[in-house]
């Protein structure tokens, strides 16, 4: 029967460094559109007033 103590290999450290790079939020993107979505209402605002 196989050991079931895991030991680390090369590719288990290529996939861990692939994802730490590749999985995290958009944050930037999600800042631009809020603030998009901020001046768009606001200038519906703006320009429903008159």
């Amino acid at each position: 029967m196989k050991s079931m103590i895991w030991k680390p290999e090369e590719h288990d450290r290529l996939v861990n460094a692939y994802l730490d790079a590749e999985n995290h939020a958009p944050y930037e993107v999600i800042w631009a559109l809020g603030v998009a979505i901020f001046c768009l209402l606001t200038a519906v605002v703006l320009i429903g007033n008159f």
